[in-house]
C-alpha cells in the first residue's frame, strides 16, 4: 500500500485529485512502442477512460490507475503500436476515472475560452481575414427569373457534424457535401450550385471543438456509408482550409477510396478555385 497524488497538467490549468491508497497488482495493461506510434490520435478517440493522451507528438498513458487492460484503443491504431502487456502496475481505479473525466470536461472549458480570447486578440492585432470587418458593395439589380419562393434543396436533418449519425440512410451510396458553415451565407445560390441532390455535412474548422470526432465521421461515410463523392466547400480565408484537411485525413485512414472535390468561395461570394484532389 502506498499513497498516490494524480496531477494534470495543460497550458492554462493545473488539476489535482485526492490523494488515496492503491495496490501495486499483476495485471494487464497498455504498452505503446513509441518508435511505431505516429501520433494520430484514434486511440485516445477510442480509450473511454482518458487514460491516453498525446504528449511530445506520441500517445502515452497518463496513469496506470486510468488503464483498464480491456485493450479497446487497440483496434484504431493504423501502425500497431499498442498491445496488451502484464507487468506490475497500480491496480484500475474506476472511482479515479469518474473524477478525472470530470476534470477533462473543466479543462477543455477553461482552454476553449483562453484559445477563443488569443484568436480574437491575434485576429484583431494581425487583421485576419477571418475576423476582419468588412462592408460589401450594395450588389447590382438582377431582373427576376424565378416566380414565387425558391424551395430549399435540404432533405434531411440534421446537417451540424456533431450531431450527424453518419451511417444514416441518407448518406448511403450518396454524394456528400461537407461544408464550411459560412459557405451557405456568402454564395448566393447555394442550394442550386452545391447542396442539390447531395447530403451535407457542416462545420467551422476554427471555432468547433472535437475536430478528431469529425474525422472519424468522415471515415464512416466513406468506408460504412460508402459515399460516392465528397465535395468541401470552403471559404477562402486561411483557417478554413482546415476542412479538407480533415477529409483528406479521414480518406487517408479509410480502407476504401472515394472521389474528392474542393470549392473556395471568395468572401463576397464567388467562387476562386474548384478542383478534384
Amino acid at each position: 500500500m502506498f499513497e498516490i497524488k494524480i496531477i494534470f497538467t495543460s497550458p492554462f490549468v493545473l488539476i489535482m485529485t485526492e490523494t488515496k491508497q492503491h495496490k501495486i497488482i499483476n495485471r494487464k495493461i497498455i504498452k505503446i512502442d513509441e518508435e511505431l506510434c505516429t501520433g494520430c490520435g484514434n486511440c485516445i478517440v477510442d480509450c473511454a477512460e482518458g487514460a491516453l493522451k498525446i504528449i511530445d507528438g506520441k500517445a502515452r498513458v497518463i496513469n496506470d490507475v486510468f488503464c483498464d487492460g480491456l485493450g479497446a484503443c487497440i483496434s484504431g491504431c493504423p501502425e500497431g503500436a499498442l498491445e496488451i502487456i502484464e507487468r506490475e502496475a497500480v491496480e484500475f481505479d474506476e472511482e479515479a476515472v469518474e473524477d478525472h473525466l470530470e476534470s477533462m470536461k473543466h479543462q477543455e472549458k477553461e482552454e476553449l475560452k483562453q484559445v477563443k480570447q488569443i484568436v480574437t486578440e491575434h485576429a484583431h492585432q494581425c487583421g485576419c481575414q477571418s475576423a476582419k470587418t468588412m462592408v460589401f458593395d450594395e450588389p447590382e439589380t438582377q431582373s427576376e427569373t424565378v416566380s414565387g419562393k425558391i424551395p430549399s434543396e435540404l432533405r434531411q436533418w440534421p446537417v451540424q457534424m456533431h450531431l450527424i449519425n453518419p451511417r444514416a440512410p441518407y448518406y448511403q451510396g450518396a454524394d456528400v457535401l461537407l461544408a464550411a458553415d459560412c459557405v451557405g451565407f456568402s454564395y448566393g445560390d447555394f442550394h442550386r450550385d452545391f447542396l442539390k441532390q447531395k447530403s451535407i455535412a457542416i462545420a467551422c474548422p476554427k471555432l468547433d471543438q472535437g475536430k478528431e470526432v469529425y474525422v472519424e465521421k468522415i471515415k464512416a461515410l466513406i468506408e460504412d456509408s460508402k459515399i460516392n463523392t465528397l465535395t468541401v466547400a470552403m471559404m477562402e480565408v486561411p483557417c478554413c482550409g482546415g476542412l479538407l484537411g480533415l477529409a483528406q485525413e479521414a480518406a487517408k485512414r479509410a480502407n476504401r477510396k472515394v472521389p474528392i472535390k474542393y470549392v473556395i468561395i471568395g468572401v463576397q461570394g464567388n467562387i476562386l478555385k474548384e478542383e478534384w484532389v
